[in-house]
């Protein structure tokens, strides 16, 4: 066993705990308090983990934009994509972090000048999705 082998998991459980702050903060309510086990038992169970970790952990625990600027960000990177199963959660997401549905419209109409009129469309779908409840 090498040092690398004993810090990893120390690493590990601090992105996952800042992962788990982050992701309360974004979506309040979502997931309760304590640890909590995101596997499913089924193929590919270990990937809501990893985005846990890499993406809530690394990313959105990070100081150097506020929640509201990420949000932006990750609306503009998804849109752009075609990530729509992603998107949903994004735009309740969004709406946590302060942007307003009109801010949210204005977000997609920008889009279908960059990443196209059909993405736009799919985008728009998906807010209404999300914003429905």
């Amino acid at each position: 066993m090498t040092d690398k082998d004993v810090e990893e998991p120390e690493a590990g459980s601090e992105l996952r705990a800042a992962g788990l702050k982050a992701l309360r903060e974004v979506l309040p309510g979502v997931f309760p308090e304590g640890d909590i086990d995101l596997r499913d038992g089924k193929l590919g169970e270990e990937l809501v983990e990893i985005g846990l970790t890499t993406v809530f952990g690394s990313l959105w625990a990070r100081e150097g934009l506020s929640k509201r600027d990420r949000s932006l960000v990750t609306l503009g990177v998804l849109i752009a994509l075609g990530a729509e199963s992603e998107l949903t959660t994004h735009f309740r997401i969004a709406r946590t972090n302060g942007l307003t549905e009109d801010e949210l419209a204005e977000v997609i109409y920008h889009s279908a000048g960059y990443a196209g009129y059909p993405r736009a469309t799919a985008a728009r779908t998906a807010a209404r999705a999300a914003l429905a409840g």
